[in-house]
């Protein structure tokens, strides 16, 4: 685990940047860019071609690019059954472990477990996924990341909807120390609207690798 955790504040906005969308042949070199350029956290997207239609990356990956950057990983498992890779990922490198409300039939279990670990634990919420499930397990959270595309692909373009459901996120958490993320099809012309309806960690793939000024753009992200 990085020795940067994830510490919540109130005041402060996050720029996680999403290395799906960074070139993976040189990805030791995209993780010292974005330590360079300001980034906050490191979001990485661990997918499992069952769960979404996609395949990424792993704990060997994960625990290789640990040794490039000391910023916080922020694991985004999206994978069926994840409770048999928690350790895994722990001993990888990661920081803050979010699972799938959608992937987990025992989610107190699964978050308690990540928490005895030693991660930050997170839930992620799909599109069609209702605020409701997070009431009965807001008291072993750390992290809601509300997902504004169907999860799978980088470069999709942001739900509207996903402003409505931030909002009502944002009023369950209430004064709780629980970090509000949003992830997918954000960019710095709708960053300040996110920011408004409550997200305090926001998830940027394609505005940050496909930008010509990286250091720019997670400027922009964070002050829109």
């Amino acid at each position: 685990m990085s020795s940067f955790a994830p510490v919540y504040d109130p005041t402060q906005v996050l720029i996680a940047p999403s290395i799906l969308s960074a070139d993976f042949a040189k990805l030791g070199e995209a993780l010292q860019c974005l330590e360079a350029s300001g980034a906050d956290w490191v979001h990485v997207d661990v997918m499992d071609g069952m769960f979404v239609p996609n395949l990424t990356l792993g704990p060997p990956i994960i625990e290789a690019l640990r040794k490039h950057s000391k910023l916080p990983f922020d694991v985004h498992l999206m994978i069926e059954q994840p409770d048999r890779y928690l350790s895994h990922f722990r001993d990888a490198g990661a920081d803050v472990l979010t699972v799938h409300a959608e992937a987990c039939p025992h989610l107190h279990r699964t978050l308690t477990e990540i928490r005895r670990l030693g991660c930050k634990a997170g839930v992620s919420l799909n599109p069609a996924t209702p605020v409701s499930v997070l009431e009965n397990v807001l008291d072993e959270l750390d992290l809601i990341l509300v997902m504004s595309v169907n999860p799978g692909f980088g470069g999709q373009s942001f739900i509207p909807n996903s402003l409505k459901k931030l909002a009502q996120v944002k009023a369950l958490i209430a004064d709780r120390p629980i970090f509000l993320e949003v992830d997918g099809g954000v960019s710095p012309q709708n960053s300040g609207a996110v920011k408004a309806a409550g997200a305090n960690v926001i998830v940027a793939g394609s505005a940050v690798f496909k930008s010509k000024d990286i250091p720019a753009t997670i400027r922009a992200l964070k002050n829109a």
